[in-house]
């Protein structure tokens, strides 16, 4: 097994900067936060930051700004208030070739979860509003469920992958007062032959389990629960408003218990933080106990927008890593290719030793596999029962 490298200790912390620096992936999907032209924003444009919600008149904005400008303010609470966001389209292109998808959902914009290290940040200077409003300016999609029935008429779509969730929780807190989550589901529940993926941190999955195993029984779904670490202290200071890791990791087990795929994503891995070997050694054993099928990872990569939220908390809490940040982060906005190495390798180790599948299958656009054969076995050598989806590497 390859040895981490190790990340010096500064005599002291340097100060943080904020200098912008080009997008070479994402942290859990790589460039798949996109949002389409339904949205009138392209994923590989770089937006202008704004230091809040615009000043400026709607009428002198254009595009998902002017729109969000225009949202109403449907209540407050925590600390984030709520707008209802009209949108042309639910199921939005992605047109980026680091994900093995070309649609995706998110039924809102922004998350209250405010995960320190969150990529997403970005998709708010869309709308002309700072990526540190992240999580207390959220967006509910209007009319969700109408607009994913007729999106999913588009003979575009037909055997295509729809990825939920790549730039937003589908079950943050607001899902509990919009339900958009439930409703676009409800709509596909009705359907067949679909191919779908969701990703969450939230146990509130489970509260739609009835339409999961529905959906299951006439398409393709897998679920998949994001866990950085096993330590609930350090869970809570990473990603403060999202549910505690074991309750993360017992929904994964009644997802499984109910006969749904479902499998963990150590995404991002935080050099010097949730890095160790035996961090994710837990977190690999953990998602063994609970029957996952599946265990991937990918190392932590900051948008400009991000490491305006997260370096700083890096030199509140990590002082001493501020420096190797900085130095990574800062002008490349990823770590470097020796590190990324030496963690995959990490990984495909764990998921040997484990038994643990690599990522879910994603159908191809031109095959469709009924449900009930879709649980064939495409894995390596000496890896268990479970579906596997082509590396982004």
């Amino acid at each position: 097994m390859a040895t981490l490298h190790t990340l010096p200790a500064p005599p002291a912390p340097s100060r943080i900067r904020s200098n912008r620096s080009e997008q070479t992936s994402l942290t859990l999907f790589p460039t798949a936060a996109c949002h389409g032209g339904s949205e009138i924003a392209s994923a590989a444009s770089t937006p202008t930051p704004a230091p809040h919600r615009s000043s400026n008149p709607a009428a002198e904005l254009v595009g998902i700004a002017r729109l969000a400008a225009s949202s109403p303010l449907t209540g407050a609470k925590r600390g984030t208030e709520y707008f209802l966001l009209p949108v042309r389209s639910i199921v939005n292109h992605c047109d980026s070739e680091r994900v093995p998808f070309n649609w995706t959902i998110n039924p809102y914009r922004g998350c209250e979860f405010g995960c320190q290290y969150c990529y997403a940040r970005y998709t708010h200077e869309y709308m002309e509003i700072d990526g540190g409003d992240f999580e207390k300016k959220i967006y509910a999609k209007k009319d969700a469920g109408e607009l994913v029935s007729r999106d999913l008429l588009n003979p575009r779509l037909q055997g295509e992958h729809i990825a939920i969730g790549t730039a937003t929780d589908p079950y943050q807190p607001a899902e509990r007062d919009f339900g958009n989550t439930r409703a676009i589901l409800e709509r596909m529940a009705e359907r067949k032959g679909l191919s779908l993926s969701i990703t969450t941190k939230s146990n509130q999955v489970l509260r739609d389990i009835d339409l999961l195993k529905k959906i299951s029984e006439r398409s393709s779904i897998s679920i998949n629960l994001s866990i950085t670490t096993v330590r609930t202290r350090l869970a809570r200071l990473l990603e403060p408003r999202a549910p505690r890791p074991d309750l993360r990791f017992e929904t994964v087990k009644k997802l499984r218990e109910a006969g749904i795929s479902a499998g963990v994503l150590a995404m991002p891995v935080l050099p010097g933080i949730t890095d160790r070997e035996s961090d994710l050694d837990a977190l690999a054993r953990a998602a063994r106990d609970v029957g996952a099928l599946w265990f991937a990872a990918n190392v932590l990569f900051l948008m400009p927008a991000s490491q305006k939220q997260f370096l700083p908390f890096i030199a509140a809490k990590f002082p001493r890593l501020v420096r190797q940040y900085e130095e990574w982060y800062v002008r490349r906005g990823g770590s470097p290719q020796a590190y990324r190495k030496e963690i995959s390798e990490r990984i495909r180790g764990l998921q040997r030793k484990y038994g643990l599948g690599i990522r879910p299958v994603i159908p191809s656009p031109t095959a469709y596999v009924p449900p009930q054969m879709s649980l064939g076995l495409s894995l390596e050598p000496r890896i268990r029962s479970g579906a596997i989806e082509k590396s982004l590497e």
